[in-house]
């Protein structure tokens, strides 16, 4: 997964750090929610053709279950009958959910690599050499139980910059560097700061607000998901879903970086308004009405054509 993320994380970085040389002002957290809006209008297509998906499988859904009706028993036939029903929908089970998903998660790793190796992916002219000294430095200076993770020293050494100076082999260039970044959050807290190792700290809003952001998103979604597929809704493992997302960013906005916090929250509260969006536009109501129509246009456009070339052979 590491390697994912730093593949990924090199031309996600570049367009970070291009973002924070455009926006008019150094702010390395608002480069972040930028970056994080521009991959969620990237993803918007994606969405929009998973939201379809959806709906076709549920209109299709009901052909399959006259087909397991008909054929009970006949586990063959009944393949054989689903498998010409895709055939004759143009449906590809595969482009309903697991397709545009894929799309999404690269966009996450690199979003994900890109704010956990800021020198490598976000600065120019730091070499590896210089990262791995300053890595084996911090771990040795840094209180944080996360000094000894490769994926995270990065964030730790832009927040230690001020006590690594001076070590051997790294330039006084890749010091400027680094501590030119601003890693603050206006002030009130440093990225690399860990919410978990504070006590009362305004830099709990970050865990609070992540799970707020993130349980809006689930209940919105549980809600579309009752009134579009009632039996799927009442499944328990809808309700784990709804509440395993946002437990799971409160456990990790807690016990890691602010900075990803920061990510978590703009990626909840985007997320979140793309989805009432497109929700809007593209509701299964909607969807499938246009799915029957476009089946009916299909269907007698075919029979046209058939009546139409047995009319030519009569002549």
């Amino acid at each position: 997964m590491t390697a994912l993320y730093e593949f990924l994380g090199v031309p996600f970085g570049a367009l970070l750090r291009l973002i924070y040389n455009s926006i008019g002002f150094e702010s390395y957290a608002i480069s972040i929610v930028l970056l994080t809006l521009l991959t969620r209008i990237l993803t918007i297509p994606s969405t929009i053709s998973q939201q379809k998906g959806m709906a076709k499988t549920q209109r299709i859904q009901s052909k399959i279950r006259r087909i397991q009706t008909k054929y009970a028993g006949n586990q063959q036939k009944i393949q054989e009958e689903t498998t010409a029903l895709y055939q004759r929908e143009g449906y590809n089970p595969m482009n309903a959910g697991c397709a545009p998903m894929l799309f999404q998660f690269v966009i996450l790793f690199g979003l994900i690599g890109a704010i956990y190796y800021p020198l490598s992916n976000f600065l120019t002219g730091i070499t590896d050499a210089e990262i791995k000294l300053l890595s084996d430095a911090v771990a040795k200076i840094s209180t944080s139980k996360f000094a000894n993770s490769s994926h995270l020293a990065e964030l730790l050494i832009i927040q230690n910059i001020d006590r690594l100076q001076g070590i051997p082999g790294v330039s006084q260039a890749t010091y400027e560097a680094i501590a030119n970044i601003n890693f603050d959050f206006f002030g009130l807290f440093s990225l690399g700061d860990v919410p978990k190792d504070f006590g009362l700290h305004i830099i709990w809003a970050i865990p609070v607000l992540s799970f707020l952001s993130s349980m809006a998103t689930s209940l919105y979604s549980q809600i579309k998901q009752k009134k579009s597929n009632p039996a799927m809704a009442n499944n328990p493992m809808m309700g784990c879903m709804m509440f395993g997302m946002p437990l799971m960013s409160l456990y990790f906005v807690v016990s890691y970086p602010a900075g990803i916090g920061i990510y978590w929250i703009a990626s909840s509260i985007f997320s979140f308004i793309i989805t009432v969006i497109i929700g809007h536009f593209y509701s299964p109501k909607k969807t499938i009405a246009k799915l029957m129509v476009d089946e009916t246009v299909a269907r007698r456009s075919k029979e046209i054509n058939t009546k139409q070339i047995a009319a030519n052979k009569n002549q």
